[in-house]
Protein backbone atom coordinates (compact mmCIF):
# COMPACT_ATOMS: atom_id res chain seq x y z
CA UNK A 1 0.00 0.00 0.00
CA UNK A 2 0.84 3.43 0.37
CA UNK A 3 2.79 3.39 3.21
CA UNK A 4 6.22 2.59 1.47
CA UNK A 5 5.92 -1.26 1.92
CA UNK A 6 6.57 -3.60 -0.58
CA UNK A 7 4.55 -6.92 -0.27
CA UNK A 8 7.34 -9.51 -0.38
CA UNK A 9 9.86 -7.12 1.86
CA UNK A 10 9.78 -9.19 5.16
CA UNK A 11 9.38 -12.96 3.39
CA UNK A 12 12.31 -15.01 4.07
CA UNK A 13 14.15 -16.56 0.96
CA UNK A 14 14.67 -20.36 2.22
CA UNK A 15 18.04 -21.88 -0.22
CA UNK A 16 17.26 -25.35 1.31
CA UNK A 17 14.03 -27.91 1.21
CA UNK A 18 11.94 -27.08 4.75
CA UNK A 19 11.76 -29.30 7.37
CA UNK A 20 8.98 -31.08 6.31
CA UNK A 21 9.77 -31.52 3.29
CA UNK A 22 13.14 -33.59 4.63
CA UNK A 23 11.01 -35.48 6.87
CA UNK A 24 9.05 -36.84 3.69
CA UNK A 25 11.99 -37.37 1.96
CA UNK A 26 13.48 -39.51 5.32
CA UNK A 27 9.87 -41.21 5.40
CA UNK A 28 9.90 -42.09 2.22
CA UNK A 29 13.80 -43.86 1.95
CA UNK A 30 12.43 -45.65 5.23
CA UNK A 31 9.65 -47.03 3.67
CA UNK A 32 12.06 -47.82 0.89
CA UNK A 33 13.82 -50.17 3.25
CA UNK A 34 10.97 -51.44 5.08
CA UNK A 35 10.36 -53.05 1.46
CA UNK A 36 13.56 -54.69 0.85
CA UNK A 37 13.65 -56.04 4.43
CA UNK A 38 10.13 -57.75 4.13
CA UNK A 39 11.76 -59.30 0.94
CA UNK A 40 13.26 -62.84 0.82
CA UNK A 41 17.09 -62.67 0.93
CA UNK A 42 17.45 -64.42 -2.63
CA UNK A 43 15.33 -61.07 -3.85
CA UNK A 44 17.57 -58.65 -1.64
CA UNK A 45 20.67 -59.65 -2.75
CA UNK A 46 20.01 -58.74 -6.48
CA UNK A 47 19.15 -55.66 -5.83
CA UNK A 48 22.15 -53.03 -7.12
CA UNK A 49 23.22 -51.22 -3.18
CA UNK A 50 26.07 -50.85 -1.41
CA UNK A 51 27.04 -53.78 0.68
CA UNK A 52 26.95 -51.73 3.81
CA UNK A 53 23.16 -51.30 3.18
CA UNK A 54 22.88 -54.70 2.31
CA UNK A 55 24.40 -55.98 5.21
CA UNK A 56 21.97 -53.86 7.41
CA UNK A 57 18.61 -54.97 5.32
CA UNK A 58 19.75 -58.55 5.93
CA UNK A 59 20.66 -58.29 9.66
CA UNK A 60 17.35 -56.81 10.39
CA UNK A 61 15.41 -59.50 8.30
CA UNK A 62 17.41 -62.13 11.13
CA UNK A 63 15.84 -59.82 14.32
CA UNK A 64 12.63 -61.78 15.59
CA UNK A 65 12.97 -59.05 18.63
CA UNK A 66 10.26 -56.41 18.56
CA UNK A 67 12.65 -53.76 20.12
CA UNK A 68 15.62 -54.71 18.19
CA UNK A 69 13.75 -54.94 14.89
CA UNK A 70 12.73 -51.70 15.73
CA UNK A 71 16.48 -50.51 16.61
CA UNK A 72 17.85 -52.25 13.65
CA UNK A 73 15.20 -50.88 10.38
CA UNK A 74 16.16 -46.75 12.20
CA UNK A 75 19.50 -47.79 11.60
CA UNK A 76 18.40 -49.06 7.78
CA UNK A 77 16.32 -45.76 7.75
CA UNK A 78 20.10 -44.35 8.20
CA UNK A 79 21.75 -46.24 5.92
CA UNK A 80 18.91 -45.81 3.21
CA UNK A 81 19.56 -41.81 3.90
CA UNK A 82 23.54 -42.09 2.59
CA UNK A 83 22.18 -43.50 -0.97
CA UNK A 84 23.13 -41.37 -3.56
CA UNK A 85 19.82 -40.07 -5.78
CA UNK A 86 20.89 -42.35 -8.32
CA UNK A 87 21.10 -45.78 -6.37
CA UNK A 88 17.84 -44.76 -4.54
CA UNK A 89 16.23 -44.52 -8.12
CA UNK A 90 17.80 -48.29 -9.28
CA UNK A 91 16.80 -49.57 -5.92
CA UNK A 92 12.62 -48.04 -7.06
CA UNK A 93 13.19 -49.31 -10.27
CA UNK A 94 13.86 -53.03 -8.96
CA UNK A 95 10.81 -53.28 -6.64
CA UNK A 96 8.03 -51.71 -9.14
CA UNK A 97 9.58 -54.51 -11.59
CA UNK A 98 8.90 -57.09 -8.81
CA UNK A 99 5.12 -56.02 -8.14
CA UNK A 100 4.77 -55.54 -12.21
CA UNK A 101 5.91 -58.73 -12.37
CA UNK A 102 4.12 -60.62 -9.36
CA UNK A 103 0.71 -58.91 -11.22
CA UNK A 104 0.99 -60.63 -14.18
CA UNK A 105 2.22 -63.40 -12.69
CA UNK A 106 -0.99 -63.54 -10.79
CA UNK A 107 -3.24 -62.67 -13.87
CA UNK A 108 -1.42 -65.57 -15.80
CA UNK A 109 -2.27 -68.22 -12.69
CA UNK A 110 -5.66 -66.82 -12.33
CA UNK A 111 -6.42 -67.05 -16.27
CA UNK A 112 -4.96 -71.23 -15.88
CA UNK A 113 -7.52 -71.95 -12.56
CA UNK A 114 -9.98 -69.93 -15.53
CA UNK A 115 -9.12 -72.84 -18.07
CA UNK A 116 -8.82 -75.52 -15.39
CA UNK A 117 -12.53 -75.00 -14.66
CA UNK A 118 -14.04 -74.51 -17.86
CA UNK A 119 -12.70 -78.24 -18.74
CA UNK A 120 -14.26 -79.71 -15.96
CA UNK A 121 -17.50 -78.20 -16.43
CA UNK A 122 -17.82 -77.95 -20.23
CA UNK A 123 -16.17 -81.04 -22.76
CA UNK A 124 -16.53 -78.66 -25.47
CA UNK A 125 -13.55 -76.71 -23.90
CA UNK A 126 -11.32 -79.52 -24.21
CA UNK A 127 -11.92 -79.36 -28.31
CA UNK A 128 -10.91 -75.83 -27.76
CA UNK A 129 -8.10 -76.41 -26.13
CA UNK A 130 -7.22 -78.72 -28.59
CA UNK A 131 -7.04 -76.62 -31.36
CA UNK A 132 -5.00 -73.80 -29.65
CA UNK A 133 -2.53 -76.33 -28.78
CA UNK A 134 -2.71 -79.33 -31.23
CA UNK A 135 0.35 -80.72 -29.54
CA UNK A 136 -1.60 -81.49 -26.28
CA UNK A 137 -2.27 -85.30 -25.44
CA UNK A 138 -6.08 -85.24 -25.38
CA UNK A 139 -5.91 -88.57 -24.26
CA UNK A 140 -4.30 -88.01 -21.36
CA UNK A 141 -5.89 -84.41 -20.60
CA UNK A 142 -9.56 -86.86 -21.11
CA UNK A 143 -8.14 -89.00 -18.02
CA UNK A 144 -7.08 -86.14 -15.98
CA UNK A 145 -10.55 -84.10 -16.20
CA UNK A 146 -12.48 -87.85 -15.91
CA UNK A 147 -10.35 -88.50 -12.40
CA UNK A 148 -10.81 -84.61 -11.21
CA UNK A 149 -14.58 -85.02 -11.15
CA UNK A 150 -14.61 -88.16 -9.13
CA UNK A 151 -12.21 -86.34 -6.79
CA UNK A 152 -14.37 -83.68 -6.03
CA UNK A 153 -17.40 -85.57 -6.36
CA UNK A 154 -15.98 -87.87 -3.51
CA UNK A 155 -14.22 -85.20 -1.85
CA UNK A 156 -10.90 -86.92 -2.15
CA UNK A 157 -7.48 -85.05 -2.22
CA UNK A 158 -7.09 -83.12 -5.94
CA UNK A 159 -4.49 -84.56 -7.54
CA UNK A 160 -5.52 -85.02 -11.26
CA UNK A 161 -7.01 -81.43 -10.79
CA UNK A 162 -3.77 -80.44 -10.03
CA UNK A 163 -1.80 -82.30 -13.21
CA UNK A 164 -4.82 -80.53 -15.12
CA UNK A 165 -3.35 -76.83 -14.22
CA UNK A 166 0.29 -78.14 -14.61
CA UNK A 167 -0.36 -79.31 -17.82
CA UNK A 168 -2.06 -76.05 -18.55
CA UNK A 169 0.84 -73.83 -17.46
CA UNK A 170 3.73 -75.92 -19.42
CA UNK A 171 1.24 -75.40 -22.54
CA UNK A 172 1.04 -71.71 -21.99
CA UNK A 173 4.45 -71.57 -21.39
CA UNK A 174 5.73 -73.55 -24.35
CA UNK A 175 3.20 -70.82 -26.47
CA UNK A 176 4.89 -68.22 -24.89
CA UNK A 177 8.49 -69.58 -25.95
CA UNK A 178 7.35 -70.52 -29.64
CA UNK A 179 6.67 -66.08 -30.82
CA UNK A 180 10.26 -65.79 -29.28
CA UNK A 181 11.66 -68.61 -31.13
CA UNK A 182 10.13 -67.50 -34.60
CA UNK A 183 11.18 -63.86 -33.65
CA UNK A 184 14.71 -65.46 -33.63
CA UNK A 185 14.22 -67.52 -37.10
CA UNK A 186 13.20 -64.82 -38.65
CA UNK A 187 16.09 -62.25 -37.47
CA UNK A 188 18.83 -65.11 -38.65
CA UNK A 189 16.87 -65.02 -42.25
CA UNK A 190 17.58 -61.11 -43.21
Amino acid sequence: GGVGFRSDEFEQKYDRPSKSQLKREMTALQDLGEELVSQPKDRVMRVPMPEDVRDAILECQKIKDHEGRRRQMQFVGKKMRTLEEDEIAAIQTVIDSWKGASKAETAAMHALERRREKLLADDKALTDLKAEFPEADVQQLRTLIRNARKEQAESKPPKAYREIFQILKQLQQSKAKAPADEQNDDAEED
